[in-house]
């Protein structure tokens, strides 16, 4: 797309504002009040609003490259992340994270390749952030597995060690032993677009469209 066509869109989207003109008026007059902190890639092909055809405040979003959560350190410089899961959860009062990681991510590729290139050295020092999910995947399916699997495991390994440090973070923590809020891990084919959710107890990724069912999800 280019600027022309940008503004193309942006003249679509008043028509949309129109039609929806109170709704979006009264997020604007009463303030948001989002359900879900919803942790996403930065990559262009995860649109997490269209995903589960969300409405207008009803997702925070913070989006990254990887949807890696930084453990939480006061001292480290992962401040803009860190404070928007501070804000979501300790202001918004959401009842409801989803750390969704996704199919063909680029980041979790990139943990196998070697990064020289001295104009990425932020990327190269965010990117430790998932490692521990790449030498998992390698303990688990052997160095010489099929690069494919090894990339597919380490994507969803991933969405596991992100929730293990989003509570690291002490509200949150408190708030979900307390019961007040929710955790959830999602895994999102670029492909087909279907979801899957992490379940704690049987420890696999199962079709979210399972929930519809009546089964207990767990985080």
């Amino acid at each position: 797309m280019n600027l022309e066509e940008y503004a193309e869109g942006n003249k679509l989207f008043r028509t949309y504002f129109k039609k929806n003109k109170e709704a979006l008026l009264d997020l604007v007059n009463s303030g948001q009040s989002p359900n879900a902190l919803f942790i996403g890639c930065s990559d262009s092909r995860v649109i997490p609003d269209l995903m589960v055809q969300a409405n207008p405040g009803d997702l925070f979003v913070i989006r990254n490259v990887g949807n890696f959560v930084p453990p939480y350190k006061p001292d480290e410089d992962f401040h803009s992340t860190a404070s928007g899961i501070e804000y979501a959860v300790s202001v918004l009062k959401v009842k409801e994270i989803i750390i969704c990681g996704h199919t063909h991510c680029g980041a979790c590729k990139h943990l196998f390749e070697k990064i020289d290139d001295p104009l990425l050295i932020h990327t190269k020092k965010w990117l430790e952030l998932g490692e521990s999910a790449k030498t998992s995947a390698i303990l688990s399916l052997g160095v010489n597995a099929p690069k494919e699997e090894l990339l597919r495991l380490t994507e969803k390994l991933s969405v596991i060690k992100q929730i293990e440090n989003i509570l690291t973070y002490p509200n949150v923590k408190k708030r979900f032993e307390n019961g007040d809020l929710s955790i959830h891990g999602w895994y999102y084919d670029i492909a087909d677009g279907h979801i899957d959710y992490y379940n704690a107890d049987t420890y696999e990724f199962l079709p979210l469209k399972s929930l519809l069912n009546g089964e207990t999800k767990k985080i």
